[in-house]
């Protein structure tokens, strides 16, 4: 059936999801050289723009790169997650295949810092819920996530299965319709703890994203670090123009 389907999708689909299949199942092993354009158009019988169209596709999505004079090759494939929407780890990848659990590190009632009070509109006095874990892709550590919960929402946590997506059991569970979410990324290196957790050396390069999510009344009732693995892991953002800004008077492109 699915091979039915791949038959009717453009040719440059087609050998987009060939030789990503053959990448996600180790043919092409990270770092070697994937075969020629010249090569590429042989064993399909297509045209080069075909071929080009299907490596550029490959290299968005981050499974081949290109040296100059060199040739292109494998990348160690990178999960994707597409920001469109509000959603979590879990509803992100599964939809595209990928098998994800979390390992639960900690939960705990803590004395929120400064930066967690503010972001959750609450006092220090009122407590918050910490909790901790590690997020697998494939069975593989891709991210520390750290997540605070103000003391109503956090302490019906604790009896909670953790192993999963948070989102759907605010959700469905504690009936706490999600509305938006600010989200914030910059590279960081990680330090010891992450290091251990995610299974790399200290001080290499993780992506840090700080998000803060809000209920449809626009209360926070979600403030998290996520730590990504920069080598295992990347963020997609679709924008548009906004047709109503009035075009500035100076030159530019």
């Amino acid at each position: 059936m699915k091979e039915n389907a791949m038959q009717h999708q453009p040719l440059y689909l087609q050998i987009k999801e060939t030789l990503k299949k053959q990448i996600l199942e180790g043919k092409y092993v990270p770092y070697q050289k994937m075969p020629s354009e010249s090569e590429l158009m042989a064993s399909f019988g297509v045209s080069r723009i075909t071929v080009r169209q299907a490596l550029r596709d490959l290299h968005r999505e981050g499974l081949i790169f290109t040296t100059q004079g060199k040739g292109t090759f494998a990348s160690k494939p990178k999960a994707m997650q597409e920001v469109q929407h509000l959603e979590g780890f879990e509803e992100a990848m599964n939809s595209q295949g990928y098998e994800t659990s979390a390992q639960l590190v900690s939960i705990r009632e803590i004395n929120p810092s400064k930066d967690v009070q503010d972001k959750l509109n609450i006092h220090s006095k009122e407590g918050a819920v910490e909790v901790i874990r590690v997020r697998y892709l494939n069975r593989e550590p891709v991210s520390v996530d750290t997540s605070f919960f103000p003391m109503q929402i956090g302490r019906h946590l604790f009896a909670r299965d953790l192993g999963r997506d948070i989102f759907p059991l605010l959700e469905n569970e504690l009936n706490i319709p999600l509305g938006r979410a600010e989200i914030s990324l910059e590279a960081r290196p990680a330090d010891a703890n992450i290091a251990k957790l995610l299974q790399m050396e200290p001080g290499a390069p993780i992506m840090w994203v700080q998000r803060l999510t809000h209920d449809v009344n626009n209360h926070p009732v979600d403030y998290e670090y996520l730590a990504f693995r920069g080598d295992s892991y990347k963020y997609h953002f679709h924008v548009e123009r906004d047709r109503t800004r009035t075009p500035g008077k100076q030159g530019g492109l």
